[in-house]
């Protein structure tokens, strides 16, 4: 088949269409290519955001979580009066009524002056320690154990134990046979408290 030039008028404007046509098609793939990176981004960005989201959300949770786990800890000490004034004469009595019920012998005690151990900032906990020596005698040494583990079961304040000297007492004869005191024990205390320090 031979294209001859009185065929090129109808020819041209065929190729023009299909010129047209490849034209509209290349844009229209470009255009599908550009839609598609364009969703790609938004979705990138939006997985990001939602990580995002998501780690936020978990540490307003371990926060929330952690706030709870001490405010239950402040109620607790607060409730123990281990937070707030110390109260000494609480103390004294809790010692008449351990040693009551516990039957000790010749319990003697000393509380010296309380002193700021830690803390101090306004606004914040400062902890507070109260020496305390006690002098008792023992029939032997588990009176002593039960009598520490009773202050520190009871006592409106954290107990701690700095140091603690026992020794045996000469025995007379008569002493042994009517059960009488076989032990000194001498300790230093210190009971100690929290509470916030007033703004200056």
């Amino acid at each position: 088949m031979n294209i001859g030039s009185a065929d090129l008028p109808k020819l041209r404007s065929s190729v023009l269409l299909a010129l047209l046509g490849l034209a509209t098609g290349a844009a229209i793939v470009y255009a599908s290519l550009q839609v598609r990176e364009s969703a790609e981004r938004a979705r990138v960005s939006a997985t990001m955001q939602r990580d995002e989201s998501d780690r936020r959300l978990r540490q307003v949770r371990d926060e929330e979580s952690e706030i709870k786990q001490k405010s239950r800890l402040f109620n607790q000490l607060q409730q123990r009066g281990i937070i707030g004034e110390e109260q000494r004469l609480d103390w004294v009595e809790l010692l008449k009524e351990v040693r009551d019920r516990r039957r000790l012998l010749d319990l003697r005690y000393d509380i010296s002056p309380q002193r700021q151990i830690e803390g101090g900032k306004p606004g914040e906990f400062a902890f507070y320690a109260s020496a305390m020596r006690v002098q008792l005698k023992l029939l032997h040494e588990e009176d002593l154990v039960r009598l520490l583990a009773d202050l520190r079961d009871q006592a409106k304040a954290l107990i701690r134990v700095n140091r603690c000297r026992v020794e045996r007492l000469p025995a007379g004869a008569d002493e042994r046979s009517s059960g009488r005191a076989n032990l000194q024990a001498d300790c230093e205390l210190d009971w100690l408290t929290a509470r916030e320090t007033p703004a200056k």
